[in-house]
């Protein structure tokens, strides 16, 4: 560790490395509510969040579990369960009034077609404005979880707790779709 009086130490979430500030900064001098997406082992999680002096204030937290809600069969945290996600909290969003927002994807790598972005394609077409470029958007057969849907036919073996939820992953793709209807009438 660093030693001598000119040293300073770094705020503790640099050091847990939670918290980018540089980028954080960024974010906040838009002025605008930010789209919080964070992807765990077991869920996806979006949230808007504006700034206050306080403390940041979450005025729509949404979780990829609140989709059995809707009849969503699938996994929680893959691409599509991600998308679904998207939409429900720009649903949510559009209830409370916040049309406009900004993508904060925290210490995630932006890598081009991956579930954070799912969620940002899934708040966009929910009615959220954000910007993004269209090349970062996962596409349609990777919404539809078609990539699921083929994998099951390799490796069947796999897919056992779907089967107990009553779904089979070759019928992902319409039952995405299915549940994507439901989302859209949240209004």
């Amino acid at each position: 560790m660093a030693r001598g009086p000119r040293y300073k130490v770094p705020l503790r979430r640099r050091r847990e490395g939670k918290t980018n500030y540089r980028k954080r900064l960024k974010l906040l001098l838009s002025k605008k509510p930010r789209l919080v997406v964070r992807i765990t082992n077991t869920k996806v999680i979006a949230q808007i969040v504006e700034y206050s002096t306080e403390g940041d204030r979450v005025v729509v937290g949404v979780d990829s579990s609140m989709l059995r809600n809707f009849g969503w069969k699938g996994d929680l945290n893959n691409t599509p369960a991600a998308y679904l996600t998207g939409i429900l909290v720009a649903r949510k969003a559009l209830q409370k009034g916040v049309k406009h927002a900004v993508l904060d994807i925290g210490l995630h790598t932006p890598t081009r077609g991956s579930r954070v972005f799912a969620v940002l394609r899934g708040a966009v077409e929910g009615g959220l404005e954000v910007p993004h470029s269209e090349e970062v958007l996962p596409d349609d057969s990777r919404i539809r979880g078609e990539h699921i849907a083929a994998y099951y036919e390799i490796r069947p073996e796999l897919f056992g707790e779907y089967e107990k939820r009553g779904l089979k992953p070759s019928d992902l793709p319409a039952h995405v779709d299915e549940i994507k209807e439901k989302l859209m009438v949240i209004s």
